[in-house]
């Protein structure tokens, strides 16, 4: 290779690699928020994460970034409790939600490994307590590990609400049989097992109850010794509830209004499903070894081949434990999370790169999508921005669509007229831009949003509108 070539190719390197230092890389992620949806043509709006903070009554956040397979930087932002004015910072323990599942997936792998449980037999030969009821559906396909932890089991509960502080807890077995105090029904099979992918929390708590059963300890006492602590998650717990020597490190949740959980957040029995406690550093370094197991580089909890099996996709992108996709030729494995007043993103690729955002807010979610993108410009990886087109509406005719209506699922919505699109007030989750696709079909900015379609009366008057599974009727 010619000098000039050499040169080329180190600048397209650094060009690719984003900006030089960390503390540039950090900057240019704080200054470069953005929606996931643009406007084509437009220019991309940038925000800092204090002004989307605000704006979407985020708390508090805490990131890490995962680069060249090893932690970049890693900060927090805002307050962990507002009633103390206490900060957010690295250490600080979030509620992790369903990202529970991938590490307790993990832990379930360990015994796969030790052959004290295997992926392909009915779970029913290794449970001692409970059992997974017989009915039509059980006697023609069996409920297997493998399928707890891919969702295609067709067991029932879907996720857990938690239990209020100074409410009565059940066990797992109150869980699984929806027995008071337990407040979700009970974890049965209603659909062929081994079928069809269906997210069911209530597999995972059976999973729970296998990982106990199959180790004569408690689960969160297992999943320290067999996983957390290997994996250098040292501030991490499954404990339920929160042990009170880490309240003081632990954020309180918060509602999409800012308001805060009643009794700062909730207890989940339901551990394996949604109940650890974390901190964005000690998710990337489970993230990280996942990665260099996969490789065979370290693998401090699980072969290289059972990594490269719980990422193999088993049904609709979702592995053992990990969803997963293919991204520009690239495989990238993750989790999101939420529990009551928290949610989370764990997203990971096989080659080295990934980011963990955990805030305590039911707001999250939104927040973490813009920072994402920020992460990516900022490394120069391969995730933009979704460009949608708007239509011109007179200002005449958006006035038209503009009143209160009555949204099932939701409640009471406002709708009015700004500039030259809609806003949309929804309960409990503030102001949404709607920009005009067609005459009666409008879009927002955020990712996983339903675009919403108005209807009309024979004179022409808007009567209502649906979206996703909502529909609304026009009240004003």
């Amino acid at each position: 290779m010619r000098l000039a070539q050499v040169f080329i190719a180190i600048a397209i390197a650094i060009a690719q690699s984003g900006p030089s230092t960390v503390e540039d890389r950090i900057r240019a992620v704080e200054t470069g928020l953005m929606p996931a949806v643009v406007l084509k043509g437009r220019p991309v709006p940038r925000h800092t994460i204090e002004e989307r903070m605000k704006a979407l009554h985020v708390r508090g956040v805490s990131i890490a970034v995962i680069h060249n397979y090893e932690i970049d930087w890693a900060k927090g932002y805002g307050l962990a409790d507002l009633e103390s004015k206490r900060a957010v910072t690295a250490e600080t323990l979030f509620q992790a939600g369903s990202i529970s599942k991938p590490v307790a997936a993990v832990g379930a792998m360990t015994l796969v490994e030790q052959g004290k449980l295997k992926l392909d037999d009915d779970v029913n030969s290794y449970l001692k307590e409970w059992k997974v009821p017989e009915n039509e559906f059980t006697k023609q396909q069996e409920v297997t590990l493998r399928r707890l932890l891919s969702h295609t089991a067709g067991l029932t509960v879907h996720g857990f609400p938690g239990y209020e502080a100074g409410t009565a807890v059940p066990t797992t077995v109150e869980v699984l049989d929806g027995k008071k105090p337990a407040n979700t029904a009970a974890i049965r099979v209603d659909i062929l097992p081994g079928t069809q992918y269906r997210y069911s929390g209530g597999g995972y708590t059976v999973a729970q109850l296998m990982m106990a059963e199959a180790t004569g300890r408690p689960f969160a006492e297992f999943m320290h010794q067999a996983v957390l602590e290997k994996a250098g998650m040292r501030q991490s717990t499954y404990e339920q509830p929160l042990p009170a020597g880490l309240v003081g490190v632990a954020a309180s949740g918060y509602r999409s209004n800012g308001d805060a959980v009643p009794g700062k957040y909730h207890t989940y029995p339901e551990m394996a499903a949604t109940g650890l406690w974390t901190t964005a550093s000690d998710l990337a370094r489970f993230a990280i070894e996942i990665q260099k197991s996969r490789e065979g580089r370290s693998n401090k909890i699980l072969k290289q081949a059972t990594v490269e099996e719980m990422l193999r996709e088993q049904k609709q992108g979702y592995g053992l434990g990990f969803g997963v996709s293919v991204r520009d030729g690239t495989k990238e494995f993750g989790h999101g999370g939420a529990d009551e007043g928290f949610q989370a993103v764990l997203s990971a690729t096989v080659d080295g790169r990934g980011f963990v955002v955990m805030t305590n807010s039911d707001n999250g979610q939104r927040l973490a999508d813009e920072i994402a993108l920020a992460i990516a410009a900022a490394y120069g990886w391969p995730n933009k921005p979704r460009e949608r087109e708007t239509i011109s509406l007179s200002t005449e005719n958006l006035a038209k669509f503009a009143g209160e209506y009555e949204a099932s699922r939701i409640g009471r919505v406002q709708v009015r007229v700004v500039d030259d699109h809609l806003a949309i007030s929804i309960p409990e989750q503030g102001e949404m831009a709607l920009y005009p696709e067609a005459a009666d079909v409008f879009f927002s900015l955020g990712r996983g949003v339903p675009d919403l379609k108005f209807s009309r009366d024979e004179a022409g008057a808007v009567t209502g509108f649906t979206g996703g599974n909502v529909t609304a009727r026009r009240v004003k």
